[in-house]
């Protein structure tokens, strides 16, 4: 197979790109859950046969663990001989591939072209249903699917759908997305078919191949401009899923072009939901190695090559069966903190401070009263993003690991007997710095003519995200039930009609010393509600007479 000159390769890259970004929007669009269609919480991507991701679009993070191992699983469970043109493989379960967490369902299809298997398209959608669930290990938290044909040759497997269905508790939401999965891989093989009936089956896979050599150059030269030697960091990690906090730490070694990081002495895995399984871990450390060294870097397979992670077996970052997930991005955002707290020491200038690192969720689960069916709101909130050594962070976002949407107010209030009550950002929730972090959001919301059952979940409850280089720490999370109650013990409790859950997300850290931020800056923060008067006047030095005549 020869190698291809620099302008097709790049052509085909930027092909290929756009094919699972019109993956994404197929089944963003095509979806039924408020959780895919409004949140996009989904990702796509494109395999080549032995199953090395060739393309990934830019959805959310952590979908990489659900989606990096899901085809090794397939080929292992079934020879290429028994794979078929218009076959549809589905999973979920984490220990036996095709997932990180049982919401998570992977969808996997071939791709024949001639009679000859090319590729494999795949994509992944949050499916907010297992609720109301233990969490002690995961044969609480749902319906465990291991990848299985749910299409043989085109044909729909029924039995095997209607042994899913039934373990679901929106069944029609459940067969909705994954028709818009299904279709969401269709348009996928059509696509590349087309690129293959114009370029040829043997340049496509030329281009697979060196897209991953690409990315591996990309990134040992990434690598390569750290500067050498070793960084540690330790952190603290709490969760309402269990009491007090947890030491977590990771030891990151530069040695040319490449970087190990190892994350031996973290705790043992728990009886609670927060456990990440490997693949979690691997996506985490290769999302956060790419922001760093090179954020133009390819996501495939080729730029996992240099990165090196190691974590004992039975610990809360590399967990095995039957260690319960389903929190797993909990614990994801907090070792994104530990890899940009170790390289802050070698690269401080690229990284940035501590976002709010959680994942904060709230789900609400009952009878609709207006059709009397049962529904299922899920829903993960952003906060501050860390302020960087040149800029401020963003308000209200989702970070790291997550980027998935905020759920707008009408779609909330249309689609579920809920009202909302508040949606805001949070003054003062931000680092104070040279550059300010970014701020934290509050969302409350009341049942309406039922009871729910409510699950919270978030973390930095008891620790506050750090600042750099002199700069200030963001708020903690904070979360209130029916209008003042202190938080229900492990995030679980009844929510009785017409009361209330209000959650505030954790801000961000600052940047540099709150004294080198200009006065023109803490003036406008101020008018816009980012920061209180006593934080002007105490922390900037800002007159409150100056800040009255600005007003005025």
């Amino acid at each position: 197979m020869s190698a291809l000159d620099a302008i097709t390769l790049e052509v085909l890259g930027s092909a290929l790109q756009s094919i699972v970004e019109e993956m994404g929007e197929t089944l963003i669009r095509a979806a039924y859950s408020t959780n895919i269609k409004e949140r996009r919480d989904c990702s796509t991507a494109l395999f080549d046969p032995a199953g090395n991701t060739i393309v990934q679009a830019a959805h959310v993070p952590v979908h990489l663990s659900s989606l990096m191992g899901v085809v090794t699983e397939v080929r292992a469970r079934y020879p290429e001989s028994a794979v078929h043109e218009g076959d549809v493989f589905i999973g979920n379960d984490p220990y036996t591939g095709g997932g990180s967490h049982l919401p998570d369902i992977v969808v996997v299809s071939p791709v024949f072209a001639e009679g000859v298997l090319i590729g494999w398209a795949a994509n992944t959608g949050h499916h907010a249903d297992f609720v109301d669930r233990g969490t002690k290990h995961i044969f609480q938290e749902g319906l465990r699917i291991p990848p299985v044909r749910l299409y043989i040759a085109g044909e729909i497997q029924s039995d095997i759908w209607d042994l899913i269905l039934l373990n679901c508790q929106v069944p029609d939401e459940r067969l909705n997305d994954a028709r818009a999965q299904i279709a969401a891989n269709r348009v996928g093989i059509t696509r590349v078919l087309e690129l293959c009936a114009r370029y040829s089956t043997d340049t496509f896979a030329a281009a697979g191949a060196e897209l991953q050599d690409y990315a591996e150059r990309q990134t040992r030269a990434g690598i390569a401009s750290l500067p050498d030697g070793t960084y540690r960091f330790t952190d603290r990690f709490d969760c309402d899923e269990f009491e007090g906090e947890l030491d977590m730490a990771v030891e990151v070694t530069v040695s040319g072009d490449e970087i190990s990081f190892d994350f031996a002495g973290n705790p043992e895995q728990l009886p609670c939901s927060v456990n990440m399984i490997y693949t979690a871990l691997l996506a985490t450390v290769y999302y956060s190695v790419k922001t760093i060294v090179d954020p133009t870097i390819l996501p495939n397979s080729g730029m996992y090559r240099p990165i090196h992670v190691s974590a004992p077996a039975g610990t809360i970052v590399n967990s095995v069966s039957p260690a319960a997930v389903n929190q797993r991005c909990q614990t994801t955002q907090r070792v994104v903190d530990l890899v940009y707290g170790a390289l802050a020491q070698a690269v401080p200038e690229r990284v940035t401070a501590a976002c709010n690192g959680a994942n904060s969720s709230i789900s609400l689960s009952g009878i609709d009263p207006r059709s009397g069916k049962y529904y299922v709101y899920q829903e993960t909130l952003g906060g501050g993003f860390g302020a960087a050594h040149d800029r401020d962070g963003l308000d209200g976002v989702q970070v790291h690991m997550t980027n998935t949407s905020n759920l707008p107010i009408e779609s909330l209030e249309q689609e579920y007997p809920l009202f909302v009550e508040k949606y805001e950002l949070v003054t003062d929730s931000g680092g104070n710095g040279r550059y300010r972090g970014g701020m934290a959001i509050r969302r409350a919301l009341r049942t309406v003519d039922h009871d729910a059952v409510l699950k919270i979940t978030t973390t930095r409850r008891l620790s506050q995200p750090w600042g750099l280089d002199g700069g200030g720490s963001g708020q903690s999370a904070t979360t209130s039930v029916a209008h003042g109650t202190v938080t229900p013990a492990m995030g679980v409790c009844e929510l009785a009609d017409g009361k209330s859950i209000e959650m505030i997300t954790p801000g961000a850290g600052g940047y540099g010393s709150p004294a080198d931020r200009s006065p023109a800056s803490v003036v406008e923060d101020w008018l816009e509600g980012r920061i209180s008067t006593d934080t002007a006047t105490t922390v900037h030095g800002i007159a409150a007479a100056e800040l009255q005549a600005v007003a005025k």
